[in-house]
């Protein structure tokens, strides 16, 4: 009876501190990962200098060298990775849905994303800017009153710009290369994006320019499930991050890619 009450009682006292996790164990994503031997990673593929493809079709960019990097520290090998395709529109389903491991895809934190997804802590922090053509007469947000802008569906930009300017038109497309591409056509009078992401347009092109004001902080982070089998996982990457940031490499993939 005594030994019977003793294992009722050590087996409480496991489960109230939390020792004993055995779901987490067995089924965790690092694990998964580990014992597959891949890291599976949803990236951009037209969102240079963070995520594109080179005239080979290589995926390059800083989301990439970072993906590398994450995989470096838990595999061993920066090549035991998989790039999956994502845009701003899909890249949550696609790591929902188990498609992909983790996103490293121009994303960043907002309340809003907090409560069904994880982040890593971030690692770049871009601002809200305003791209025109260069002859363009609008000087700020306030000029893109009763006119039309372009913005990517899945952003963070539509909230604020109806809020600050409730009679703008708001024209969406799926892409970034479809909305500049849109501005570049006349359809609208301005496009509204992370100035990291319109900055791989404006460096190539002379056409376009970006006014000088940001108007947010967009904070970029890795993105993982938001379920106990990612704890460890996402805990992994954090420390990797960190050591990244310590040690400098973060500023110099930064350099390496044309990132302020």
């Amino acid at each position: 009876m005594i030994k019977k009450l003793c294992g009722v009682l050590l087996l409480i006292s496991l489960i109230l501190c939390g020792c004993w996790k055995k779901e987490e164990v067995i089924n965790d994503t690092l694990t998964s990962i580990r014992q597959k031997d891949i890291l599976k990673v949803g990236v951009k593929t037209d969102t240079p200098p963070f995520g594109y493809l080179d005239k080979n079709g290589k995926n390059i960019g800083f989301d990439i060298d970072l993906a590398k990097l994450i995989a470096k520290r838990i595999l061993g090998d920066e090549n035991k990775i998989v790039f999956v395709p994502v845009n701003t529109t899909n890249r949550i389903m696609k790591l929902s849905s188990g498609e992909v491991d983790m996103i490293a895809a121009t994303m960043s934190i907002t309340p809003q994303r907090q409560i069904i997804l994880d982040f890593s802590i971030p690692y770049h922090t871009a601002g809200q800017a305003i791209m025109v053509k260069s002859n363009s007469k609008i000087v700020s947000l306030s000029d893109l009153e009763n006119k039309k802008a372009i913005i990517v569906f899945g952003s963070t930009v539509e909230q604020g710009l109806r809020s600050n300017i409730p009679n703008i038109q708001i024209i969406g497309y799926k892409t970034y290369p479809e909305a500049y591409q849109a501005l570049k056509a006349g359809k609208a009078e301005a496009m509204i994006a992370d100035d990291t992401i319109l900055l791989g347009f404006a460096m190539k092109d002379k056409s376009v320019k970006i006014l000088p004001k940001r108007y947010s902080k967009e904070p970029y982070a890795l993105v993982f499930r938001k379920e106990i089998e990612s704890d460890r996982f996402l805990e992994t990457v954090n420390m990797e991050l960190e050591e990244a940031l310590n040690r400098g490499e973060i500023r110099q993939m930064k350099a390496k890619w044309g990132i302020n």
